[in-house]
């Protein structure tokens, strides 16, 4: 049910970034294209993973993982922080997304990783009550904070 991507996968995970998107009512925010998904999945120096959910009967894609490793000060080793997690939602309630987080656990502890953390929006309820069911439990005391486009061209000195 759950394979690590190829470099053959990456028109399909581009796809799924951009359904993820349109889902998250963020679809005009999507700029990567997929020679940058490759380069950065596949390249030279591979900065993220992924990891795809297959149909048991078709073996077509049906969702995703993508990832990328952290670091704990505190702890000292790495951890993975999950980017996206995508399921289709003709595939929802399939054991899809259960079975990529799952990869992802054995992953951490296989390589002695002691954390697995993402971010979900407010508002997405069936995810939340999800990860919540599986034990994960929201960081309330934690606010992420963002700086793109103009903002980060200002803070770096280099405005556009």
């Amino acid at each position: 049910m759950i394979r690590t991507a190829t470099p053959a996968d990456v028109p399909v995970i581009h796809a799924l970034v951009r359904e993820l998107a349109e889902y998250e009512r963020s679809l005009e925010e999507v700029r990567a294209d997929a020679g940058q998904l490759r380069e950065a999945l596949f390249g030279e120096r591979p900065a993220a993973f992924a990891h795809l959910a297959v149909d048991d009967v078709s073996g077509e894609p049906v969702g995703f993982a993508l990832w990328f490793l952290n670091f704990s000060t505190w702890r000292g080793v790495h951890g993975i922080y999950l980017e996206d997690l995508y399921v289709r939602p003709a595939a929802r309630g399939g054991g899809h997304g259960r079975a990529l987080l799952a990869e992802l656990a054995r992953i951490c502890v296989e390589r002695g990783y002691e954390r697995l953390e993402w971010a979900v929006l407010d508002w997405n309820r069936p995810a939340i009550g999800f990860y919540e069911a599986l034990g994960a439990r929201p960081q309330d005391e934690w606010t992420v904070y963002r700086l793109t486009d103009g903002a980060l061209a200002g803070l770096a000195g280099t405005e556009r």
